[in-house]
């Protein structure tokens, strides 16, 4: 899931996917809230499962494929 994350943010978001670690921070990328917004809404359909956000505290690309993985698992 981290590396479809990855690819995702260097297609949409136009970010060099060199530069994106499991550590990178949305924010220390650019990637406000209304990136992320669309970003999970697009995997929504992508892989056909809710993700729903609330209450999660999740700022960097590993914990958001983590999170991800736990609703598909």
């Amino acid at each position: 899931m981290y590396e479809k994350l990855v690819n995702y943010a260097a297609r949409q978001l136009e970010l060099d996917p060199s530069q994106i670690t499991p550590d990178s921070t949305f924010e220390s990328l650019g990637i406000d809230s209304l990136d992320i917004v669309e970003m999970i809404m697009d995997l929504e359909g992508e892989l056909g499962v809710e993700l729903d956000m609330e209450d999660q505290k999740i700022s960097n690309f590993q914990e958001l494929a983590d999170f991800i993985d736990t609703k598909l698992n």
